[in-house]
């Protein structure tokens, strides 16, 4: 089980937001460049950057600092926020990320998505499925669809998609606990599966770890590890 620290970046600095809401944010370093390496001495052996003003506005302003982040660790950084065409895609790759995470254009333009796996390879796409009630949100999560999450995945394997991040966007950032129930739905699908959302304690993490067995391989932690709810380097003694 990977666990793997979350930078979100919005007007440059790392932030956390509540339920993907910005009326609901926290600031927790002007430096994501710091916290990268941060996360990366105390342990991480995989960095999650989403760039929120890419997610919200199809702006391409942190390019800069997430090619810092990249460059400044020596582990693989998966980069998601805003890539909705393969030239963006191609300049996330180009910025250092190992991997990229597409979501709203697995919507509502699932050919990108072929595409993008043509062109880079299954084990470099990670699509998000960002749900809510079982609904497909795009984005930045501030639309939900009246897509079946399920329904979703099913489209996405036919695709050539192998890895997908599962977040239910209603616990992200409240420190509630993971949804369990539905990580359990989506292990069974045959893909490989990053939890994420709500996750507060080290048991939670420990508790995803009895999933590993059917393909959910790694965990995503934010607000848990910036309200020093838990340390980042006893997680990973827990679950490795």
């Amino acid at each position: 089980m990977i666990v793997i620290p979350a930078i979100d970046i919005r007007q440059g600095n790392s932030v956390m937001l509540k339920q993907g809401k910005i009326d609901a944010e926290t600031v927790h370093s002007t430096d994501p460049v710091f916290m990268a390496k941060l996360w990366k001495a105390k342990g991480a052996k995989r960095i999650h950057v989403v760039d929120l003003d890419g997610a919200f506005n199809a702006l391409n302003s942190n390019k800069e600092i997430i090619k810092q982040i990249c460059d400044s660790v020596d582990i693989p950084v998966e980069v998601g926020g805003g890539i909705r065409n393969m030239d963006r895609l191609k300049e996330v790759f180009d910025l250092g990320a190992s991997y990229a995470i597409l979501g709203t254009v697995a919507v509502y333009n699932p050919e990108i998505v072929r595409k993008a796996i043509d062109k880079y390879g299954s084990d470099k796409i990670i699509v998000a499925i960002d749900a809510k009630d079982g609904k497909v949100a795009i984005g930045g999560w501030k639309d939900v669809t009246p897509v079946d999450m399920f329904e979703l995945i099913d489209k996405l394997k036919d695709a050539g998609v192998k890895t997908i991040l599962y977040t239910d966007i209603s616990r992200d950032g409240m420190l509630s606990g993971p949804d369990f129930d539905g990580l359990k739905k989506i292990s069974k699908t045959g893909m490989k599966v990053i939890a994420s959302g709500g996750i507060k304690t080290v048991d939670d993490i420990v508790k995803i770890k009895e999933l590993e067995k059917d393909g959910v391989f790694a965990t995503i932690v934010g607000s848990a590890l910036y309200t020093d709810d838990f340390k980042l380097e006893e997680a990973i003694r827990r679950v490795e």
